[in-house]
């Protein structure tokens, strides 16, 4: 479903990206771990075609990114970190407004939002403004508008940040549901806990450079301790000490 083949990146004489490779198929949910300034979102946006790479390229749904990136874009549902919106726009116009952008994926826009707005959960603030949304219907409408066109893959970045326990509930419930519906999903992350919560696989990126990738329980292996705790296996890895 999704391919990322030896994508690298460099800013000047910065090297950002050092050859990131994974793969993420239908019905799995990769959490792409790594610290601050490991390359994690300059990945995504290069996967998403909003960042050209060096070299490399990503493959989404049988369509090259680099070759053919409408036809790539047109699989992709992306919600970036801190997702942008009109907000005088209520939520039922917004989605609107979307489905009228992708109108080619959205033969029947009317079907779509309201089947979007029912997937988010969405239903009581549908026309209520954006600006008056809490953070959780926020980022719940940014979830909307990134599945509206019913894409193959979805990439998310930073999905839960900021969420209080209840709203990170509902997003995760959200995540799992598009998983069970035959997504592959990417979720960018340095929240550890998101790997216990939604993810059937991970990829951990230090530096630039994939570090692990394997399943959840391969992770927690990776802890030095051997008591498979996350932190510790996630410190093992992205530093060159370990207390």
């Amino acid at each position: 479903m999704l391919e990322v083949k030896n994508l690298k990146k460099n800013f000047g004489d910065f090297v950002a990206v050092k050859g990131v490779s994974f793969s993420v198929k239908e019905g799995e949910v990769l959490g792409f771990l790594g610290p601050n300034g490991a390359g994690k979102s300059t990945t995504m946006r290069m996967i998403t075609g909003f960042l050209p790479p060096a070299s490399g390229t990503a493959v989404i749904n049988g369509h090259d990114i680099s070759i053919d990136p409408i036809a790539a874009k047109e699989d992709i549902g992306y919600l970036p970190e801190s997702a942008p919106s009109y907000r005088a726009m209520t939520v039922k116009e917004y989605l609107t407004f979307i489905s009228s952008v992708r109108s080619s994926r959205c033969p029947d826009p009317a079907k779509a939002v309201a089947d979007v707005i029912s997937l988010a959960k969405l239903e009581g603030k549908a026309n209520q403004t954006i600006e008056t949304l809490s953070k959780g219907y926020r980022q719940r409408t940014a979830f909307a508008a990134a599945i509206l066109h019913d894409p193959k893959v979805l990439i998310m970045d930073e999905p839960t940040d900021g969420l209080d326990p209840n709203q990170k509930f509902t997003v995760r419930g959200m995540i799992k549901d598009m998983a069970a519906r035959g997504k592959a999903i990417i979720i960018s992350t340095h929240i550890l806990e998101e790997v216990d919560a939604v993810c059937s696989k991970v990829v951990v990126i230090s530096d630039g450079e994939v570090k692990f990738e394997g399943t959840p329980e391969g992770l927690k292996a990776q802890d030095p301790s051997g008591n498979a705790r996350l932190d510790e296996a996630f410190r093992a890895l992205t530093t060159k000490e370990v207390k």
